[in-house]
């Protein structure tokens, strides 16, 4: 840091297994991911290609390359996996992972149904070719998943070989673990957290209301993704108590 002050939380240093924060580029020239490392590569970990983007962003294998140049692992969102297996392209899939030197991947069902033991199938082949992260929960606002089978789905991939789980919640936070407002389903979550190591979740949490809840229950090293690249110093800021959400939150009571 650029200069010393007591009262800091410690956060895990790089590489993290958990602290994570995943940035979500939904369209970034060459030029403003240069310009964005530039400025936060220190406290960036993953970076998500969101959605279907790299099918039709330009210089795409330059982008990946100077992000990769930086240490931080980049992967093609989940709708892009399942624009591939919807058209019985998985074997494809794998084969544009290894042209782009992509090691982490993304399984997800949010916009298509899978059989949820041919997800697991799907997890339990791409280990073998890298990182797997795996989203539960639906794109549709309308499908309701009780926390139940949140926990359920949660562990099978996890035991299928999944290093995270991805709380669904879209690029906007307003499905899955959200309330279509962006409130927190806080029953959901507190209920997966009875039963699923919250450093193997990564919770996409877009709203800074929503990064806040999540520093608040849990701590500034929660694993939180679908950040916007323009707000990852201020995120960063607030994870460590220097913004005026979380002020107070590290501080002594004498100090308070």
């Amino acid at each position: 840091m650029n200069f010393n002050l007591s009262q800091i939380p410690e956060r895990v240093p790089k590489p993290r297994q958990y602290g994570l924060t995943m940035i979500m580029d939904k369209g970034l020239s060459l030029e403003e991911a240069r310009n964005f490392l530039s400025a936060a590569h220190p406290h960036v970990d993953i970076i998500k290609l969101g959605f279907g983007t790299a099918f039709v962003t330009p210089n795409l294998k330059a982008k990946i390359d100077l992000y990769q140049s930086f240490d931080i692992p980049v992967y093609f969102g989940g709708t892009l996996f399942e624009a591939f297996l919807i058209r019985n392209q998985f074997n494809d899939y794998i084969n544009i992972c290894k042209e782009y030197n992509i090691k982490y991947m993304e399984v997800s069902d949010g916009s298509i149904t899978i059989p949820h033991a041919e997800k697991c199938g799907y997890i339990e082949k791409l280990t073998k070719q890298g990182t797997v992260l795996s989203e539960v929960g639906s794109k549709d606002a309308a499908h309701i998943i009780p926390p139940y089978k949140w926990i359920e789905l949660m562990k099978a991939e996890l035991e299928a070989g999944a290093s995270y789980v991805i709380a669904e919640a879209r690029e906007a936070g307003n499905v899955g673990i959200y309330r279509g407002s962006g409130e927190v389903r806080e029953g959901l979550v507190q209920e997966i957290l009875t039963q699923i190591p919250q450093q193997k979740i990564i919770w996409e949490a877009p709203q800074k209301a929503q990064q806040l809840y999540f520093l608040e229950l849990i701590d500034c090293n929660v694993n939180l993704g679908n950040i916007a690249p323009s707000e990852i110093i201020s995120l960063e800021a607030m994870r460590v108590g220097l913004r005026g959400d979380t002020f107070h939150l590290y501080l002594n009571k004498e100090n308070a």
